[in-house]
């Protein structure tokens, strides 16, 4: 195994971590700016407001990204534990 592939093996497991938590991160994201928009535009400083939306978003962003999720994150493991005979051989 030399250091070519295990960068690829790095670079590939920072791939699928960045692909499957986008959706998650984009969406708290987005519910964070606006709750933070609609706090600065009416003075309403209460930490709650922030906190709950966000985890209703995320909530509803699992239930409907959740099994894309699972798919993409079982294909990579299926796909690196085929490619485990070429590793070390």
């Amino acid at each position: 195994m030399d250091t070519a592939m295990v960068v690829d093996l790095g670079r590939q497991a920072l791939w699928m971590t960045m692909l499957i938590c986008a959706p998650l991160l984009g969406i708290a994201l987005v519910v964070g700016l606006l709750v933070g928009i609609f706090q600065a535009a009416t003075s309403i400083n209460e930490q709650t407001l922030s906190f709950i939306p966000k985890l209703v978003a995320l909530g509803i962003t699992l239930s409907v990204f959740g099994g894309w999720m699972i798919n993409t994150l079982v294909d990579y493991t299926r796909v690196l534990f085929g490619r485990i005979p070429t590793l070390f051989g």
